[in-house]
């Protein structure tokens, strides 16, 4: 009889565990079951790349059925778990209820973007964590060049023309950067607009931006941010947002119709109801990653409370390469439960380094002890991420997506309709673009674009180690 082993979640966690137990588990040893709410993964490392247009939104995903050839793919929402019987809880698309046995569970589940209780933050900001976030950011950006382009008061033109991301991360600052570059490349298209000019602030609530990299490489970036004309505030918070400004702390109003918020992640609430043992948010983990109690029951990636080797007495950070080898490491301990060979080990990967891609081939880098910045560690950074993405004619895509980028100039198409058709008996002549504040309700109501199998809502964005299980960014090799 085939063992029942189901993984809840798929992002990056999520996927390289099922890719994993395809490798070393003999076939028709065991049913492996996928549950997500998508049929793909978010490669959020190029999630920047396609909310600046350089990258077409289709090639930063990777389509589960199409690389998992022996994974049964379940779409739906987790909404809990019955640990005592075995039993995972999924909503199926469509509302039906169902109850996964498992004989070996893996949560996966990732993480959402982390809010704070400011006035006006859900209202008016816009998420950079999921697909559907990053398309919305673009569009909304355009529309803001477009609509100031019809404004003839000054004053009211600079709203239209600001834009402000809370949060110094690698989500905020590659975000940033990425559509600093794209407006700067379409500006001339929009006379009023290219004499006026645009204003990019880079907000902070630490001393320094980027605080996961050396201090050296973080001052490197913010120089190189500043040479583009961003404003960048450290030791500085959001206390309040409208539909027309942003207030700093201290009082200070910044007029602006756009925010971006990318200042955090934290673990996706459904995993305080799958009845498993909580520290700090994150399901409690041994060093193998078997939850604490339960024989049966794994965590990786954002979800659990995994202790970083390097960092005694801390918790690993939420990165993509983190996520990926806690994913392998689980799938083998999970087949030596299975009495597949081997035997159950515990997580001993070391960061072995990071990138963050700035953009106009400038980016920082650390591998393995070695700093590099500029346009060395740009190309670093760029063949690393095309090295990672599964399959050939996925990294292809990519090839030709960059190479088109240099070629060609970008494209400014608003697409806010893809997804929200007109009523049948509206005039859509001429293509009918949502408005503005339309587009910041279509980025919170969007599916999620990364994997997160868990039910709830989708929250504004995270920030610093951000994107993917699943979080969040890029790391070395």
């Amino acid at each position: 009889m085939a063992w029942d082993i189901v993984i809840a979640g798929g992002g990056f966690g999520g996927y390289y565990a099922a890719r994993t137990l395809e490798k070393v588990l003999p076939q028709h040893a065991a049913r492996v079951t996928l549950v997500n709410d998508v049929n793909f993964m978010l490669f959020t490392p190029l999630l920047p790349g396609a909310a600046a247009g350089t990258l077409e939104p289709r090639h930063v995903v990777v389509p589960l059925r199409e690389q998992l050839k022996r994974t049964d793919l379940w779409l739906g929402h987790v909404t809990g778990a019955e640990p005592d019987d075995n039993h995972l809880v999924v909503d199926s698309l469509d509302g039906r209820r169902h109850e996964l046995r498992y004989d070996q569970l893996v949560v996966a589940l990732g993480s959402i973007s982390r809010t704070l209780p400011i006035p006006g933050l859900a209202e008016h900001a816009v998420g950079f964590k999921t697909l559907s976030e990053a398309i919305a950011l673009r569009n909304r950006v355009i529309t803001m060049l477009e609509i100031a382009e019809t404004v003839h008061d000054a004053d009211q033109r600079a709203e239209y023309l600001t834009f402000v991301f809370v949060g110094a991360g690698y989500a905020g600052l590659e975000g940033i950067a990425e559509l600093q570059d794209f407006v700067t490349d379409v500006i001339d298209l929009y006379p009023r607009c290219r004499v006026q000019g645009v204003r990019f602030m880079l907000v902070e609530a630490r001393e320094r931006v980027m605080p996961e990299v050396a201090p050296r490489l973080a001052a490197f970036a913010e120089r190189e941010l500043r040479g583009r004309g961003m404003e960048i505030r450290t030791n500085t918070t959001v206390e309040s947002l409208d539909e027309r400004s942003v207030t700093l702390k201290g009082g200070e109003v910044i007029p602006a119709r756009t925010c971006a918020w990318t200042a955090g992640v934290k673990p996706h609430p459904v995993v305080a109801r799958l009845g498993l043992p909580l520290v700090r948010g994150r399901i409690e983990v041994d060093q193998t990653m078997r939850v604490r109690g339960r024989e049966n029951v794994w965590a990786v990636g954002d979800a659990a409370a995994v202790e970083d080797p390097a960092r005694k007495g801390q918790l690993a950070p939420p990165t993509a390469q983190h996520a990926i080898r806690q994913a392998r490491r689980v799938a083998r301990n999970v087949a030596a439960e299975l009495g597949a060979g081997g035997r159950v080990r515990p997580f001993t990967y070391r960061t072995k380094g990071v990138f963050v891609d700035m953009g106009r081939h400038q980016a920082v880098a650390s591998t393995i002890g070695i700093r590099w910045r500029g346009f060395p560690a740009w190309f670093l950074a760029r063949t690393y991420h095309l090295l990672n993405m599964p399959g050939w004619h996925r990294k292809s895509r990519l090839l030709v997506d960059w190479t088109v980028s240099l070629l060609f100039p970008r494209d400014i198409s608003e697409l806010g309709q893809i997804g929200n058709p007109p009523e049948l008996e509206r005039d859509a002549s001429g293509g009918a673009a949502p408005s503005a504040g339309g587009l910041v309700s279509s980025a919170r109501t969007s599916a999620s674009a990364g994997g997160d199998a868990a039910s709830g809502p989708q929250a504004a964005q995270g920030s610093s180690p951000a994107s993917s299980d699943e979080a969040a960014r890029p790391s070395a090799p």
